[in-house]
């Protein structure tokens, strides 16, 4: 018998190995976004805007007809709400129309979309319900299909991808009561026995994971004989024995969610179900998420149009101060708010969407800025739109017909957009992890002179690498075509905006080689600076997509004047934001908030907290995990 083993104990250090090691290392393909960071604004990358071709183009569409008739006639997103659940007639629906299958190659009984026809298709379902929107983007952005598709075996492919694109849905289980965005400390085991592995452990918020036939399960295999072990990916068929899922999750927002607590004990999983080799788990996760990000900021930029609508109805015909509110400048500029960021969140999916089609770039910066910046900006806009509609704006949808006016859940879609600034790498982490690749260039040339591990020789070597990359790289910093006022001038109107992308983006860089100079070791916890670093650059990508959007909207004659308008919009209000991020590069509170921080958690302030009651309970911060066989209830329904 194989006994579970102990959640590992790890260090700073190790944990930071352990996700520097499931970094995609090589750049063999260019990248706009990576350039951006390193002061080089390659226009041509993304300029003329890649087009789908004109068969994607037919296929994809007729299935937005169709999905859009199904989305009007059999989604009742009220109901979902109200019983925070979806329907079973609903998801049954969903098979029958094909929509498993979305991104599922056709010779699997898929229907192939490409990866813009899919986020397309995200955003119109997301509008109607983004529960099930959410349903659909687990089950093929991170659950069973992506990873089998990019890493599974031609066996693994034949046997569950014909299942997952018609029958079958599929969920993601990374996260351990213990452990969130530290896989280093991952808890559960699989364990060698014979030609399967044992799986023990408990998982935690398993999107889907309720209703799942198929699961993606990563889980630690211990290393011995033969089995060089680590975190290990494994298609788990969801009703074998020993799996429960013992909770099903409620949250403030998108209540349909089918999110539980699963607990493995004793699970048998064939060797032919692993993916990939022993000890590639995370890399497989991360090389997943490199298009399955762009889920969410489609869903985002799906939100926004519905926002935008709103808006524009309600502010034309609620009437104070003897006009409509609209025309009054304070709700007005929220409504050029509204309406020039959905304009650039919608350029920003599909121009790194549309990337991702081409195959000829490296998206992976490009796709977590999409899913930083969209769930960002997402967020405020639904909160200017509750602001708009005033009191309304903080009733209930139910509330609001009750008492004879329309139901519109603006409440609603802010709580459900609540959760895309966690989901999926929360803002936080996504600041680290874009800049992590951001430095990417310097940490190659010079890392080894600013670890404290490195020998003399090595660090002798380091500079001499060091030295010959910054005598190219530097001199390209001073000046550009960003100074010359004729340049991109076939943008017309956009053009001083290209510009100022480009001077920025050489400031951009100065400035992270300042920081790196200056802090060397210490750069890694300056992660408030860090975080300012990737706004700016996701700031400057959004500029780049809205502009290029514009002017391939302007060549095609289709609303082309308005979408410049729109694009200068947003492009001026991102420039104010930019630059006060620049701003707050140099000039913050970061040293007096870690003051605060220690004072906070010495617990030298806790009479500011006196004069409360707290209405929560005294329960254990983290449930207990260990692993062993379930005492409750199995809550795992089968979809028929």
């Amino acid at each position: 018998m194989s006994a579970p083993a102990e959640r590992p104990r790890v260090t700073a250090h190790e944990a930071r190995q352990t996700a520097e090691d499931a970094r995609e290392r090589d750049w063999s393909r260019p990248s706009f976004a990576k350039e951006l960071f390193l002061g080089r604004f390659r226009l041509d990358l993304i300029h003329p805007h890649p087009l789908p071709a004109a068969e994607d183009v037919r296929r994809g569409e007729a299935f937005l007809a169709s999905l859009r008739a199904f989305c009007e006639t059999r989604i009742d997103s009220a109901r979902i709400e109200r019983e925070a659940r979806i329907p079973d007639e609903t998801i049954t629906g969903l098979k029958e129309l094909g929509a498993l299958g979305m991104k599922i190659d056709r010779r699997y009984g898929g229907l192939g979309l490409t990866q813009l026809y899919y986020n397309r298709a995200l955003a119109l379902v997301g509008s109607a319900s983004p529960a099930v929107g959410a349903l659909l983007s687990a089950h093929q952005s991170i659950g069973v299909p992506q990873p089998l598709k990019l890493f599974g075996t031609q066996e693994q492919k034949d046997t569950f991808l014909p299942r997952l694109a018609r029958t079958d849905l599929s969920a993601f289980l990374l996260t351990e009561p213990d452990v969130g965005s530290d896989p280093a400390r991952l808890a559960t085991t699989a364990v060698p026995e014979g030609d399967a592995y044992v799986l023990d452990g408990v998982k935690l918020w398993t999107t889907n994971g309720v209703i799942a036939d198929l699961l993606v399960v990563m889980a630690r295999v211990p290393a011995s004989e033969g089995h060089p072990g680590g975190i290990t990916a494994f298609v788990v068929e969801a009703g074998s024995p020993g799996i429960t899922v013992e909770h099903r999750n409620a949250f403030m927002g998108l209540r349909g969610l089918e999110n539980g607590v699963t607990r493995f004990h004793r699970v048998r999983v064939p060797a032919a179900h692993r993916i990939g080799a022993e000890g590639a788990g995370l890399k497989i996760a991360l090389t997943t998420l490199n298009t399955g990000r762009l889920s969410l900021p489609a869903a985002c930029a799906g939100a926004g149009k519905w926002c935008l609508r709103i808006a524009r109805e309600w502010a034309g015909v609620r009437e104070q101060w003897g006009g409509p509110v609209g025309r009054h400048e304070a709700v007005g500029t929220k409504i050029s708010f509204i309406a020039a960021t959905t304009f650039a969140l919608e350029a920003v999916v599909d121009l790194a969407s549309q990337m991702a089609d081409e195959d000829r770039n490296d998206i992976r910066i490009e796709a977590a800025l999409a899913k930083l910046y969209g769930s960002e900006m997402a967020w405020l806009i639904a909160d200017e739109l509750v602001q708009i509609r005033g009191g309304r704006g903080y009733e209930t949808a139910d509330s609001l017909a009750a008492r004879g006016e329309r139901a519109v859940p603006a409440e609603q879609v802010l709580r459900d957009l609540r959760i895309n600034r966690i989901f999926e790498g929360s803002t936080e982490i996504m600041h680290l992890l874009i800049a992590r690749e951001a430095v990417d260039a310097h940490l190659s040339a010079a890392g080894d002179l600013i670890d404290p591990g490195k020998s003399l020789s090595e660090k002798a070597r380091a500079g001499v690498r060091a030295g010959g990359f910054y005598a190219r790289w530097l001199p390209g910093l001073v000046t550009g075509p960003g100074r010359l006022p004729g340049s991109y001038g076939e943008f017309g109107a956009l053009a001083g905006h290209l510009r100022y992308v480009e001077r920025t983006s050489r400031k951009l860089a100065r400035s992270t080689f300042y920081a790196m100079s200056r802090w060397q070791g210490r750069m890694e916890l300056k992660q408030a600076f860090l975080g300012r670093i990737v706004d700016i650059g996701a700031e400057l990508f959004a500029m780049s997509a809205a502009c290029v959007r514009a002017e391939l909207l302007r060549t095609t004659g289709d609303h082309g004047r308005e979408a410049q308008q729109l694009a200068d919009a947003f492009c001026r209000q991102s420039r104010l934001r930019t630059e006060e991020l620049f701003g707050r590069l140099w000039s913050n509170t970061d040293d007096l908030d870690r003051r605060i921080v220690d004072g906070v958690l010495d617990g030298r302030y806790t009479w500011l907290e006196e004069g409360i009651v707290d209405p929560g309970d005294d329960g254990p911060w983290i449930a207990d995990a260990t692993p062993g066989p379930s005492t409750r209830e199995d809550v795992h329904r089968t979809i028929p």
